[in-house]
């Protein structure tokens, strides 16, 4: 497990503490971006490339989430289809993942930031690269 801190989601701690590790808040940010309407794919490591070469899902492909005293930042790298505006599948890319995790942690999200690292031309292409 990584060295980052959990995330405490508990206002009432009479029957305990509710910790969420920030592998978790990856794999949610990354399911709900996946169900965009625009979003070609996430852009992972190499690592990510061949696990999903051996049949493994990555859902945390493409998302980093970093942990500050006082907040949460969230970074995606995308591929976008060709054609798609730009801003609005950004912009929608950034308001589903911020209402999931509303919902499923109560934690507020400081930043998400999209990185478009490519786009998609078509099912015969190969996606153009920055």
């Amino acid at each position: 497990m990584s060295e980052q801190p959990m995330l405490n989601v508990s206002e009432d701690m009479s029957l305990g503490t509710v910790e969420v590790a920030p592998e978790v808040i990856e794999v949610i940010a990354g399911i709900a971006a996946s169900e965009v309407e625009g979003l070609y794919a996430m852009r992972g490591n190499f690592a990510s490339g061949v696990a999903e070469r051996f049949g493994r899902t990555t859902h945390t492909k493409g998302v980093r989430v970093e942990l500050t005293d006082t907040a949460i930042i969230i970074d995606l790298f995308v591929i976008l289809n060709y054609g798609v505006s730009i801003p609005q599948v950004a912009q929608n890319i950034q308001s589903v993942i911020r209402q999931t995790i509303k919902n499923m942690t109560a934690l507020e999200i400081e930043e998400i930031n999209v990185h478009v690292v490519g786009m998609q031309m078509d099912a015969g292409t190969e996606e153009i690269d920055d």
